[in-house]
């Protein structure tokens, strides 16, 4: 079975974003060391799913750059776009989800291929953990307070239980968190 791994930038008090989408809390200038995690987490992975609203920046950013870092990476995996307004798009290796959303992406893991990353802004991210989706969190700690804003495990109905699986400390300031989770602890 594929797994899902969530990677993720939050502020040290848990959001993602602030109250209206700012990202201007994140740290970018990320050393060799960091990007290196990322290519080890993301080496296996050969499915993209993303929001809707993520989606719509992010393929044609990734698509229109392919000199940048990362981006044949992203451009040659599959993407899977959770949706309930687009019946159609224009972007290469992509389709789009517009059914149950647990019952998407359990069939998705149940299909062959390697493992799931996913992508998005906070209401997607906030249904995957509470349907209880994911199978890796890969949580970016940045150096930064912002006091309020978006947080992806606001839609909880319980307390969700992690175990802490590997923590590291870069230079630029992040502290990468690496949890699954306990189920039926």
């Amino acid at each position: 079975m594929r797994k899902l791994k969530l990677q993720v930038q939050m502020s040290v008090d848990g959001f993602i974003a602030g109250p209206n989408g700012e990202l201007d809390y994140a740290v970018w200038n990320w050393d060799d060391a960091l990007k290196n995690y990322v290519t080890a987490i993301t080496e296996p992975v050969d499915c993209m799913v993303l929001g809707r609203k993520l989606a719509q920046g992010f393929i044609p950013y990734w698509a229109s750059n392919p000199e940048q870092e990362g981006a044949a990476k992203i451009n040659s995996s599959q993407k899977v776009v959770f949706t309930k307004t687009l019946d159609t798009h224009e972007w290469a290796n992509t389709r789009l989800a517009t059914g149950d959303l647990a019952e998407e992406i359990n069939c998705l893991k149940n299909e062959d291929g390697g493992d799931m990353i996913a992508y998005g802004g906070a209401a997607f991210v906030s249904a995957l953990v509470a349907h209880d989706l994911i199978d890796e969190y890969h949580l970016f700690i940045n150096p930064t307070a912002i006091g309020s804003g978006m947080s992806i495990f606001g839609a909880l109905s319980a307390n969700k239980r992690l175990k802490l699986v590997k923590s590291e400390a870069f230079d630029c300031g992040i502290v990468v968190l690496n949890y699954v989770p306990e189920r039926g602890a």
